[in-house]
C-alpha cells in the first residue's frame, strides 16, 4: 500500500464502532452480505440493447453466488435468439460478478444482466423470503406446462383497428366480433401443447385442435375473423 507523505506524518485515531453492512432478505434470512458468496436468490432482470431495438428478460438463480440456473428470452432482432443461446453456456457456474463483467454476447443480456445486479445485492430478489430459495427450474415454471415463453402481439391501424396475434396462451387463430364489430374473445392454440401431442403420436390437425382454447364471450360472438387474413 502506498500512503501520501501528508498521510505518513499523520498521528493514528482510533476507529469507532463498525456496525456492518445493512442486512438484506436472502432467502428466509437477514444476511449481512460482505462477500459474492453471501449473495442468494432468483430473480429477473430486464435489458434493452443500445439502439433501444430490442430487449431481454433475464432470470437467474444464484446460490451463495455462484448461477445454478440461467432463462434468456429475448425479443428483437433475430441475432439476439442466437446470442441467449451463447449466453445460456457462459453465464451458468459463475459468480454473479464474473457474470456482470463478461461479455453476454448482446447489448440486451448485458443491460438485463446488470439490472439483475442491482436487484439481487440489495435484496430484492424474487425468493427474498422464501426459507431455503426455490429449487433450481424454478424458472422454468414461468413457461408453463408447454415450456414457452410467454408473448403478447397485437397490431392496429387507425384505419382497420386492433388484431390480436399473439396471447399469452398462445397463437390466436380467430377474433371474436359483436354487432358492433368490438372484440370479445379470442381463439387460440397453445402451441406448447400442440407439439407435445404430435410427439407423442397425434397427427398435426388432431394436435391442433387438442391443443385450441378459447378465452371470452367467443361461443356468443356475432361472427369471427382471422387476424392475420381478414
Amino acid at each position: 500500500m502506498i500512503y501520501t507523505t501528508e498521510v505518513e506524518h499523520m498521528c493514528p485515531i482510533a476507529k469507532g464502532a463498525y456496525h456492518g453492512p445493512a442486512p438484506i432478505p436472502e432467502e428466509g434470512k437477514w444476511v449481512q452480505a460482505k462477500e459474492i458468496t453471501d449473495i442468494s436468490g432468483f430473480t429477473h432482470g430486464v435489458g434493452w440493447c443500445a439502439p433501444q431495438q430490442g430487449a431481454c428478460k433475464l432470470s437467474l438463480n444464484i446460490k451463495n453466488g455462484v448461477i445454478e440456473e440461467a432463462l434468456v428470452e429475448t425479443i428483437g432482432c433475430s441475432g439476439m435468439t442466437h446470442s441467449a443461446a451463447m449466453a445460456s453456456e457462459i453465464l451458468i457456474g459463475k459468480t454473479i460478478l464474473e457474470a456482470l463483467n463478461t461479455d453476454l454476447v448482446c447489448d440486451a443480456i448485458n443491460t438485463a444482466m446488470r439490472e439483475l445486479f442491482l436487484q439481487i445485492v440489495y435484496g430484492r430478489s424474487q425468493s427474498a423470503f422464501s426459507e431455503g430459495g426455490l429449487a433450481v427450474g424454478a424458472s422454468m415454471e414461468d413457461l408453463g406446462k408447454g415450456l414457452r415463453s410467454q408473448v403478447g402481439t397485437m397490431f392496429a391501424t387507425k384505419a382497420k383497428g386492433p388484431r390480436y396475434l399473439e396471447m399469452a396462451e398462445g397463437y390466436v387463430t380467430r377474433v371474436a366480433l359483436n354487432k358492433e364489430d368490438e372484440i370479445v374473445g379470442y381463439e387460440f392454440i397453445n402451441l406448447g401443447k400442440m407439439m407435445d401431442f404430435v410427439k407423442k403420436g397425434d397427427d398435426a390437425n388432431t394436435a391442433m385442435e387438442k391443443a385450441k382454447g378459447h378465452y371470452g364471450q367467443f361461443d356468443d360472438a356475432a361472427k369471427y375473423v382471422d387476424p392475420r387474413q381478414e
